[in-house]
């Protein structure tokens, strides 16, 4: 069962998943925390250039099943024009302004 972007718990993962769907780089960027950090499939990846590789260029689209740790966790049927569709895992390290400091994804 989908759960809908707008009910996710966290502002900032809801915002996240938001600017994903809606390929918006500008306010996907302004989710992260200046220095922001991510990994896919446990190794560190330049972050520039995974999401221009990993969505915007292709069209990424992430439809929630499931979340856990405060809507920080979460379970996703995750989709690109490369890739095709998966079941992916996503974690999300939150600031203390509110913005997504580090994200690592890999397959569920």
């Amino acid at each position: 069962m989908t759960i809908q972007t707008a009910k996710l718990r966290d502002p900032a993962v809801r915002a996240f998943v938001t600017a994903v769907n809606a390929h918006d780089r500008e306010g996907f960027m302004a989710v992260l925390a200046p220095g922001a950090t991510m990994a896919d499939d446990g190794a560190d990846r330049d972050l520039a250039e995974w999401i221009d590789q990993e969505i915007f260029s292709t069209h990424g689209h992430l439809e929630v099943d499931n979340e856990s740790d405060g809507g920080r966790a979460l379970i996703a049927r995750y989709r690109n024009d490369t890739w095709g569709e998966m079941r992916t895992r996503w974690r999300f390290t939150v600031d203390d302004t509110g913005r997504i400091a580090r994200f690592e994804t890999g397959q569920a």
